[in-house]
């Protein structure tokens, strides 16, 4: 086991971000530990094109700010989890042009090629068609609120801390947008909006 993964292993975040900061190489292991579900959270909201830039740029953001890192916080989830939707926000008309596609074609390009049964997709893609129009209606602080909880699987407290809001604009901006997406989808229940309902 490399010295990296070895401090991954062993350490929280937070031990592992005060070591980088005088050793560098060792904020790797930060990388590898969230990484993958950063890049899965952005790649369902701006497609594959766009997510590798936006990831490498998450990870050169909080690298470049780790000496500002609150070690009182073991979890740099929340950290990277608002740095990502910070910069999902500048590629804002990316991830509305996607959710317009997918409720007119209720084809979503990154799940389509494993989808193999036809008569699942048709009913699959009436419930993302309504699904997307509803996501793409909500003021966009809603929807990252929404979809940070719901396809990042972010605790409220966790959603507070990346989008530096009280827990509280959290629960109601929640509460809200999902208001507001059942409205839309004729009174369906959204409270688990997974993105298997969005994405198949």
């Amino acid at each position: 086991m490399s010295d990296t993964s070895r401090i991954g292993a062993e350490a929280d975040d937070a031990s592992v971000i005060e070591r980088s900061r005088y050793e560098p190489e060792a904020f790797a292991a930060v990388f590898h530990r969230h990484a993958p579900e950063i890049k899965r959270y952005v790649t369902r909201r701006l497609g594959a094109d766009v997510a590798e830039d936006v990831v490498a740029d998450t990870f050169l953001v909080a690298f470049r700010g780790r000496e500002g890192y609150d070690p009182s916080r073991p979890s740099a989830r929340p950290w990277l989890y608002g740095i990502a939707t910070n910069l999902i926000r500048r590629h804002m008309r990316v991830e509305l042009q996607r959710l317009r596609v997918l409720e007119r074609t209720g084809v979503d390009p990154v799940t389509e090629p494993f989808t193999e049964r036809s008569d699942e997709r048709v009913s699959a893609g009436a419930v993302r068609r309504n699904l997307a129009a509803a996501l793409a209606g909500l003021p966009a602080g809603h929807r990252d609120v929404l979809l940070l909880v719901a396809w990042g699987g972010l605790t409220y407290p966790e959603a507070a801390q990346a989008l530096g809001v009280p827990v509280g604009t959290v629960r109601s901006r929640v509460s809200r947008a999902r208001g507001k997406v059942r409205e839309h989808l004729g009174g369906v229940d959204p409270t688990s909006v997974s993105e298997e309902s969005v994405h198949g």
